[in-house]
């Protein structure tokens, strides 16, 4: 394995550890958003005790995907930034947006009994950051990413503003929901709350179940590259997602909410690892591969350092933070 993929494997393993993590904190706000009934007070509680201590953090996967491709690939993260400029400055906004409401409403306990515009603010953003990240994915998947001799040729609408995109993005946001919805079913067992949480993570599980279906099913049509990655190298990964979700469904179904969320957290992994396996070795298929995107070997070597370095101070110091914050205990004496 070549540096250039080493570091690649590194990233993708950053974009999985957002995913799951922040994923499941635009999917609280989809929870927040959602809260109906009688217990709509408390389930927006629920949603704020659960993000409150962590959903910062959960961002340090970003940040470090972000520098770690302009560092390691500046000339595909500068194809990146202009091509798809435009979702993610509509994403980045979401994700400004939706910390801020977060931060302000919390400074109200009240809010949460009521809908609030605060409140409005924090669950629409939640929904649009995801979303035009998922638009943004389908682009690069689809191959729709065009360039010729260094430049871009497909224009900024290409891929992401597409009937395709928007079923990517519609997806993003219904696995989003399901990952947020298991973990507060988790965090809730025992309470009148975890019922809540259940009937939603069985209806995000089943949108998530039929969107990915009917991606699956469109891609060779409006997306031959990430059909040709699925069903070529990344297939094994794809046939273990297919088996995988009914399972996950089963789980929270038959009231197994810590087993339902292991299995929901491997299908996330399961559908971002058959993309990025089946799309090696290109970066920005099918014009830039890894290789012709790297940059020189002694940046590479450093990144690769630095990276490991950075990950003996890093990953204790999350474990030590869900560990507190998380721990049974602690939710047990309040």
């Amino acid at each position: 394995m070549s540096a250039a993929d080493a570091i690649a494997a590194l990233l993708w393993l950053a974009l999985t550890a957002y995913a799951v993590l922040a994923g499941a904190d635009f999917g609280g706000g989809v929870m927040d958003l959602l809260a109906s009934g009688p217990r709509a007070g408390a389930q927006r509680t629920a949603v704020a005790a659960a993000m409150g201590p962590v959903w910062e953090a959960n961002h340090v996967w970003l940040i470090f995907l972000i520098t770690g491709l302009f560092t390691a690939f500046p000339r595909a993260f500068g194809i990146l930034g202009l091509a798809l400029y435009l979702p993610f400055t509509i994403a980045l906004l979401g994700i400004v947006l939706r910390g801020a409401a977060f931060a302000f409403r919390g400074h109200s306990p009240r809010e949460l009994a009521t809908p609030s515009r605060w409140g409005t603010l924090f669950g629409s953003a939640s929904v649009i950051a995801p979303f035009f990240l998922g638009t943004a994915a389908a682009a690069v998947a689809s191959g729709s990413i065009q360039v010729r001799r260094g430049q871009i040729s497909s224009g900024f609408l290409a891929g992401w503003a597409t009937p395709y995109g928007a079923l990517i993005g519609a997806f993003a946001v219904s696995i989003c929901a399901y990952l947020a919805a298991t973990y507060l079913t988790v965090e809730n067992q025992g309470r009148e709350l975890e019922a809540d949480f259940r009937r939603r993570a069985l209806l995000a599980g089943l949108g998530s179940g039929v969107l990915g279906l009917a991606a699956l099913a469109l891609a060779p049509l409006a997306a031959p590259s990430l059909a040709h990655s699925l069903f070529g190298r990344g297939l094994p990964l794809l046939l273990l997602g297919l088996l995988n979700g009914p399972f996950a469904l089963w789980a929270v179904f038959a009231l197994r909410p810590r087993l339902a969320r292991l299995a929901v957290v491997a299908q996330v992994v399961l559908v971002l690892w058959a993309w990025g396996l089946g799309q090696w070795p290109d970066l920005i298929p099918p014009e830039l591969s890894l290789a012709a995107a790297a940059a020189p070997a002694a940046t590479l070597t450093a990144l690769l350092v630095v990276s490991g370095v950075g990950a003996l101070i890093l990953l204790p110091s999350l474990w030590l933070l869900f560990r507190v914050f998380k721990s049974p205990l602690i939710e047990d004496r309040g």
